[in-house]
């Protein structure tokens, strides 16, 4: 099986790589794609040299698989044209994911809607499907009304200016700046660009995603998203109300034997998840689960994971792996 990462070069595309190694993915043939002007640099990897292809190589290479780390731009312009060629792309930007044509993905919980003509497929966003994964075996048993969620997001989630801006800032460098402030012990409730309603567009993608993945739009969302001088990483102060009531032991239980999830909620002992343990780690880590004790049918939890790993790179892969078994891409 042939595969393509298109936007290899970059942070999230760096993390496919390894996470395509680490899983010992089955291709027989993998290109790495990136922009035009990188065309034809040698890239090491897993002790093999590749060639960087541009786009327009990639699609005439016909691949089974192309995942997708480019930006919505390129995604826009370039996925239409990869599944015209037969392709099966799995796109991590923003722009398929609210298309009502295209799938959105966390495997653990929808994978059994793709079809053999689902020609692109929609990665969510890194802080939505960190707290899906949590709330998805929650919805089915307890029916969610209403979710409240702030994040506190790494540096990592911009981009490798982002990464570099902290740095610098740590070591009193002028350099490139990405946010509109210093990000070096501070917090910036800014993630992505206002939009009219006061919110930014990150907030909307985990009010949207969450109910097209849950497949519910009766649920009621509203989000908070927040950056953070933390190099990998999100983490989310969740408040989740149902319409039945719950026992509280009954949901450790759940998310115990949930795929994806491990529970570290003994706070007597200093165990809830950080995003300092939870770095290079594909699964989910849910803590501090606690009731509301404000109002009844409530739930509040704190949700962390690795934003490159099962934010993005891991679950990309994990539909591929879908794809593969299913035998539905050749």
């Amino acid at each position: 099986m042939k595969i393509a990462v298109v936007g290899a070069t970059g942070l999230v595309g760096r993390t496919m790589l390894e996470v395509l190694a680490q899983r010992q993915f089955p291709y027989t043939e993998l290109l790495m794609v990136a922009s035009e002007r990188s065309k034809g640099q040698i890239i090491d990897f897993q002790g093999q040299s590749y060639t960087l292809l541009s786009i327009q190589e990639a699609i005439a290479a016909k691949p089974a698989i192309a995942i997708f780390s480019a930006g919505g731009g390129v995604s826009l312009e370039f996925a239409p044209q990869f599944a015209a060629a037969g392709t099966v792309v799995i796109d991590n930007s923003s722009a398929w994911r609210m298309s009502p044509s295209h799938k959105l993905v966390v495997p653990e919980i929808n994978a059994h809607l793709l079809t053999d003509e689902d020609f692109i497929i929609a990665n969510p966003n890194c802080s939505t499907i960190q707290m899906v994964m949590a709330l998805a075996p929650l919805h089915k048993k307890y029916k969610i009304r209403r979710i409240v969620v702030s994040t506190y997001q790494s540096v990592t989630g911009t981009g490798k200016a982002a990464v570099d801006q902290l740095m610098n800032e740590r070591q009193g460098i002028e350099g490139k700046k990405v946010y509109p402030h210093k990000i070096d012990l501070n917090v910036l409730p800014h993630i992505d660009v206002f939009m009219d309603n006061g919110y930014t567009k990150e907030e909307m993608k985990m009010v949207n995603e969450t109910k097209k993945i849950l497949g519910d739009n009766s649920i009621q969302v509203t989000a908070t998203a927040v950056r953070i001088p933390v190099m990998g990483g999100h983490s989310e102060a969740v408040n989740v109300e149902f319409e039945q009531d719950y026992d509280l032991a009954e949901v450790v239980h759940i998310l115990e034997n949930t795929e994806g999830i491990i529970v570290q909620d003994d706070p007597v002992n200093f165990v809830y998840p950080m995003p300092l343990n939870a770095v290079g780690r594909d699964e989910v880590f849910v803590g501090r689960i606690r009731r509301d004790e404000s109002q009844p049918k409530t739930l509040n939890m704190w949700i962390v994971a690795d934003n490159l790993k099962k934010g993005a790179a891991t679950n990309a892969v994990q539909i591929a792996e879908y794809l593969a078994k299913k035998e539905l891409v050749g």
